[in-house]
């Protein structure tokens, strides 16, 4: 997933007293708006080194560790709407990041607001909709196995 840079630019003056948020916009400006680069980075600023499996994001883990949150608060789901239909708001785009850091902090995953401002604007540029449909389990109808034949 990518950001152009009339993107980064356009929420950089979203965001111009929000430090995390500038911080955010340096990394994604640094790696050519890649979203995954810049939160590994970022993420590597702020936590240390990561050692991965094979073929494993650390966006993708950690979108899938937030999904529950993310998808099941009315409240986050709500804000990322509200600023949908407001695109420029500051306030709304902001609200969404601190939400976002509460919520992933209340449930033992703290999260810095930099690396919560990628992850925002990431279910921003797909859709919140999106986000969720897509990243959710698959279910079983019954849990039990089809008959052998």
């Amino acid at each position: 997933m990518q950001l152009i840079s009339s993107e980064i630019q356009a929420m950089r003056e979203l965001m111009p007293d929000y430090t995390p948020g500038l911080e955010a916009m340096d990394h994604l400006e640094k790696h050519n708006g890649n979203m995954e680069t810049a939160f590994q980075d970022l993420w590597r600023e702020k936590n240390g080194q990561v050692i991965m499996g094979e073929g494993k994001s650390l966006l993708d883990i950690t979108l899938k560790n937030l999904r529950n949150e993310l998808c099941g608060d009315d409240g986050f789901r709500g804000q990322i709407k509200e600023y949908t239909k407001n695109p420029g708001s500051s306030p709304l785009l902001t609200g969404a990041i601190v939400s976002l850091v509460s919520l992933a902090s209340a449930n033992g995953l703290p999260l810095d607001p930099a690396i919560a401002t990628v992850i925002v604007l990431y279910i921003l540029k797909i859709g919140v909709n999106i986000f969720c449909d897509y990243t959710e389990p698959p279910t079983t109808s019954s849990g039990t196995l089809p008959p052998a034949k």
